[in-house]
């Protein structure tokens, strides 16, 4: 049975030290007010703020004396950083001891007994599916990892590891900017095989680059905003959420006021028309 994961997730890659340097209790407010606002999956890595975020998450998910059933933990493992680690180069490792040891880590640093969902963060040409599969089957079976997927893996990486063991998510980038999932079959082959894909940066570079694509965007936005009554970035999760395959948008922000209205992306009926006119500006072109 697949994890139950709420229609939004709240990505803490930025609540560290890698940006917002957020303090304990900052954080635990955080939790308190996405949980308020029905966002009640987490998404973490072990190499977020370079292995310290989850720890700092778990210090304030501790303190906020929340109900674990309350909420779903996602982590992603198979990174290795040439800094915080003895690594002398970046690399992934996804041999069997390693990922139990890096799940066993998260749940230490999250205090917590389980993970709702464990990811592998990025494929590696070196990894075996058969060894992956018994990592896999020995956290499920020990209750320290509910279900399991993947990360920015393809179609075929996927069917890779799929032949040996049970995928139900694959965390890829998806938005109007990066709409190339839809296009080059993954998307496709996640409804084919039941896999429910969550998209990180799921609002695209519209807001972070200046481009004649951005700027296409922006100006369909400012009429749309008339037209729905609801923000930019509301908007575009829309888009997202649109999409047949049932993406979860995975969304960074710690702003209050911005999380209190992401659910109303959720509730909006983005217009099939519209869809259409925010790909096309997107692409600068009619649909073929």
């Amino acid at each position: 049975m697949k994890t139950k994961l709420s229609p939004i997730v709240a990505g803490t890659m930025n609540w560290g030290i890698w940006d917002k340097k957020l303090a304990t209790s900052e954080m635990e407010h955080l939790i308190h007010i996405c949980i308020e606002n029905q966002i009640t999956s987490f998404d973490h890595a072990d190499i977020y703020g370079g292995y310290t975020t989850e720890a700092d998450f778990g210090k304030a998910f501790a303190q906020s004396k929340i109900d674990r059933n309350k909420l779903q933990l996602i982590s992603k493992c198979g990174i290795q950083l040439d800094r915080g680690r003895n690594n002398a180069i970046k690399h992934y490792d996804y041999s069997k001891d390693y990922i139990i040891w890096s799940v066993e880590n998260s749940l230490k640093n999250l205090q917590t007994d389980y993970l709702d969902v464990l990811l592998l963060h990025r494929p590696s040409p070196l990894m075996v599916a058969d060894e992956i599969a018994e990592a896999v089957e020995k956290l499920k079976n020990e209750g320290k990892i509910i279900d399991f997927g993947v990360s920015n893996f393809t179609a075929s990486q996927t069917e890779l590891i799929r032949q040996k063991t049970e995928i139900n998510y694959n965390q890829i980038q998806f938005s109007a900017t990066h709409h190339e999932a839809m296009l080059d079959g993954s998307l496709d082959y996640m409804q084919l095989h039941d896999i429910h894909p969550m998209s990180w940066n799921p609002l695209g570079t519209v807001f972070r680059e200046d481009i004649e694509q951005t700027r296409r965007l922006k100006k369909l936005l400012v009429q749309l905003v008339d037209k729905y009554h609801l923000g930019s970035d509301t908007i575009l999760l829309a888009w997202v959420l649109k999409h047949p395959a049932n993406v979860i948008p995975v969304a960074g922000t710690v702003n209050i006021a911005r999380i209190q209205a992401l659910m109303k992306a959720v509730e909006m009926d983005l217009s099939q028309l519209d869809w259409f006119a925010i790909w096309t500006e997107s692409m600068g072109n009619k649909v073929p």
